[in-house]
């Protein structure tokens, strides 16, 4: 697979998010099925994983998913890239020492990793700390050796401005997908003039754009994200058919499936962008992956967005969410 980079971070143009092994897609497969599919990804020239410390099920308890992707990966752990994420609040801050606290979070991490160092650690969501405070302390963990580089998610481009002027990023992780784009305005642009990579999550909107999701589809009724995603409301499926018809038009004359038509486009139009589809399912992972062997021409490309921006997007979740 082809290598792109984070700021300074070479990774697989297409990473794995492995949260589903722990929350999010209702009921979760074992830990020895996990690993194996986690395994396998490696194998099929994925090199960039990315996990969080809250992925555990029902978001009970931390770190459960970290545990299983540092078990998967602890014997190729010097040719792969692992992310991973942690949420603080000003309350755990003591006498005001904001790297003691975000350390703590860190070094648990690591533990169960079972890493000498994270390449790539992300703050979560903002909290009530000073964005200021928490680049001053990742700059800090930065020279210590114990992160190769820092990154931000769920965040607008006020927040990246004011992180990257004190130590700068090496990744921006926000929803994206062809029916959720507003990083496109301002963010992606801002990330290859600053020489930031973009990381989409979600980048084939929950399953939507594998064209699997119908009306009819059921959810798991526990700990299933897809049961408050907008787009896969039964109106919204119904509203965005034009979108996955569309995909699958590509698809057929590519001779791939909707989900890598999907992360073609935008690893198309962007040269910093690196999507990290998720799945509990090991066939699917591996679809995933073979995306990278999907090339839109220039034409197809251009075909493909000018039909792409005339249908309306329904359902909106927003990048901040």
């Amino acid at each position: 697979m082809n290598k792109r980079k984070l700021k300074d971070i070479e990774v697989s143009e297409i990473g794995m998010g492995t949260m589903a092994f722990s929350h999010g897609y209702g009921q979760i497969p074992s830990e020895e099925y996990s690993i194996e599919a986690i395994k396998n990804a490696y194998k099929n020239g994925c090199t960039f994983f990315d996990t969080a410390e809250v992925y555990s099920p029902n978001l009970s308890g931390i770190g459960h998913n970290e545990l299983i992707v540092g078990k998967a990966l602890k014997d190729v752990r010097d040719k792969v890239v692992i992310a991973t994420k942690f949420f603080i609040k000003s309350s755990e801050v003591i006498n005001g020492d904001v790297y003691n606290a975000i350390k703590k979070h860190l070094l648990g991490s690591m533990e169960r990793l079972q890493v000498k160092m994270i390449d790539l650690y992300y703050l979560h969501r903002i909290s009530d700390i000073k964005i200021e405070e928490i680049a001053k302390a990742m700059g800090k963990l930065i020279k210590e050796g114990l992160i190769r580089g820092w990154g931000l998610s769920h965040v607008d481009i006020d927040v990246i401005t004011k992180a990257q002027n004190i130590t700068p990023l090496s990744a921006i992780q926000n929803i994206y997908s062809l029916v959720e784009r507003d990083s496109e305005e301002k963010i992606i642009p801002y990330c290859i003039k600053n020489n930031i990579g973009f990381v989409p999550f979600s980048p084939i909107a929950s399953g939507l754009l594998s064209g699997k999701i119908t009306t009819s589809t059921q959810f798991e009724k526990n700990d299933d994200v897809r049961n408050w995603v907008p787009q896969l409301k039964k109106e919204n499926i119904e509203g965005n058919k034009p979108i996955i018809d569309l995909i699958q038009k590509f698809a057929q004359k590519k001779q791939a499936t909707p989900a890598q038509i999907s992360l073609a486009w935008m690893i198309k139009k962007y040269p910093n962008v690196v999507p990290i589809p998720g799945s509990k399912n090991k066939e699917r992972i591996v679809e995933n992956l073979n995306a990278y062997k999907v090339n839109l021409s220039d034409d197809e490309f251009k075909e493909f967005e000018t039909e792409l921006n005339k249908l309306k997007v329904y359902g909106h979740r927003g990048f901040a969410f």
